[in-house]
């Protein structure tokens, strides 16, 4: 992990399932659009947004002849363990900014 985010937020089940949901694929945006205001699930939900994005993109790279496999391969591995990492953050109640991911969400 690059560097912990600090983010004051109440404990709510509420918001630590919409952090988690955060990590699974195309259901990023339900905490988007459910939980505008608290800062912990738009964290989350912007890294989510960021890797569902990323493997939309490796799934058109498919397309590419000889590269594309492998492009695809490699995004669908370290898309899995960062979704794994950014779930334990979550876990943990602490908002880590994962690797080249967490600063592309951050301009989001």
């Amino acid at each position: 992990m690059a560097e912990k985010k600090i983010i004051e937020s109440e404990f709510t089940w509420k918001a630590y399932f919409l952090a988690i949901i955060s990590y699974l694929g195309i259901l990023c945006l339900v905490p988007i659009v459910v939980n505008k205001d608290d800062e912990y699930v738009n964290f989350h939900a912007r890294q989510g947004l960021v890797l569902w994005i990323w493997s939309a993109i490796a799934i058109f790279g498919l397309y590419i002849p000889v590269l594309g496999k492998f492009f695809f391969g490699i995004s669908a591995f370290l898309i899995m363990v960062f979704s794994i990492i950014g779930i334990v953050s979550v876990i943990f109640t602490k908002a880590w900014k994962l690797p080249l991911v967490g600063d592309m969400a951050g301009g989001l």
